[in-house]
Formats: C-alpha cells, sequence, structure tokens
C-alpha cells in the first residue's frame, strides 16, 4: 500500500535536512523503535508493535539508498522480520524538504507492505495509524528541531540502546474507529459462543431425555 504525509518543522531546510539524517537524534520520536547501530548509511535496530494484547517484535535494518543534498530528497528502505513468527514488513520511504516560509515543508511517500498480525487490521486502518504517527513524530521533531544539538563527544555509546522503547500499540495509535471495531468483533465472539454453549446444554438434555 502507499501512503503520503506531509508535514513542517519550524527550522530552515539547511538545519532540517542535517537533522533528519542524524538517526540518533530522531529516534526517539518514532514509538517503538530502537535504533542499535547506524554507520551513516545503514541503521541496524528494531520496532516492537502491541496489538491488543500482543507484542509483536520485527529486527531488521533500513538502508538510505538516496542521499541527495542538493535536492533535499532521501529515500530510505527498511526490512524487518518478526523475532517469534512468521510476518514481515517492508517499507520504501521518499521524503522531499522544501522551504516555506522560514520553516521547511517535508513531504514522506510510504511504499509499505506488511504480513502477519499487525495486516489484520487493512488499509483503512493503517492509513489512520500513520496519519497519527506522523503528527505525533512531526510535533516531537520540532521540538527536538528548536532545542540545542549535545555535541558528539557528550552523547555516551549506551544511550541508543540503554532505554527500552514503548511498544507501538496500534488500536491506540488508531483511535476510536479501531476501538468500536475491536468492540463489536469482541460482542460477536461473545455472542457466538453463548449461541454455541446454548446449543450444546440443549444437546445435553436431549439426550439426558433420551437416556430416560
Amino acid at each position: 500500500m502507499e501512503l503520503q504525509h506531509e508535514f513542517t518543522v519550524p527550522v530552515p531546510v539547511g538545519e532540517a535536512w542535517p537533522a533528519l539524517l542524524d538517526i540518533e537524534r530522531v529516534a526517539p520520536c518514532l514509538p517503538g523503535a530502537a535504533v542499535e547501530e547506524y554507520d551513516g548509511k545503514t541503521v541496524t535496530g528494531s520496532v516492537k508493535v502491541k496489538v491488543g494484547p500482543v507484542t509483536v517484535t520485527y529486527r531488521g535494518t533500513a538502508v538510505f539508498e538516496e542521499q541527495d543534498e542538493a535536492a533535499h530528497r532521501m529515500v530510505l528502505v527498511a526490512s524487518g522480520r518478526e523475532t517469534r513468527g512468521q510476518g514481515t514488513a517492508r517499507a520504501t520511504v521518499t521524503a522531499e524538504l522544501t522551504g516555506r516560509d522560514g520553516g521547511t515543508s517535508v513531504s514522506v511517500r510510504t511504499d509499505l507492505t506488511v504480513t502477519g498480525r499487525p495486516a489484520q487490521f487493512g488499509r483503512g486502518v493503517l492509513a489512520e495509524v500513520g496519519d497519527r504517527l506522523v503528527s505525533q513524530f512531526a510535533d516531537c521533531l520540532a521540538q527536538r528541531l528548536t532545542e540545542p544539538a549535545p555535541a558528539t563527544e557528550e552523547r555516551p555509546a549506551e544511550d541508543a540502546t540503554a532505554a527500552e522503547p514503548e511498544p507501538l500499540d496500534l488500536l491506540h495509535a488508531a483511535g476510536l474507529p479501531v476501538a468500536k471495531r475491536a468492540a463489536a468483533v469482541a460482542a460477536a465472539l461473545a455472542a457466538l459462543t453463548v449461541v454455541v454453549l446454548r446449543l450444546r446444554r440443549r444437546d445435553r438434555s436431549r439426550h439426558g431425555r433420551r437416556r430416560r
């Protein structure tokens, strides 16, 4: 599926571009993400996703296939696999930065393929989740970009992995519409269970009468 998003940050393109490439600086703005290693081109890490009571962890890599500083365009290809399961996730993210009124407009196009449990929600819900996450990411990024960046030597090497990230809760991120759907599914399952139990009781009663 293809997802399209756009957001703005309150700094010029010349500041926004290197900041977006500073993975260790922006990673905390990505819910559920943990960076283990980054060599300037390839990111190795994990993402935790929560689907109801189940938490799924994806481990994989993300590679910058393009970093065009003149055009302020970057292409990131990420792929991961469930650590306990057969599910996979792959995304090609293309971001273009444009100066606007002293700030920067960031246009993001994502080609996403997901298999496994998170895929059960379908395109509509995943798009809704994406909208909310991009909004949260933009707010977090704007705050970080207006703060002075710490010097490289001041960053402990273990900072990127010390804090265990909270998993990305898909039901919470999607909000009320998904909660209503989940409640409807739960109600339907409950009703089905009641019907099955009644049928079993009737069947047992019939058998009891026949024995008499």
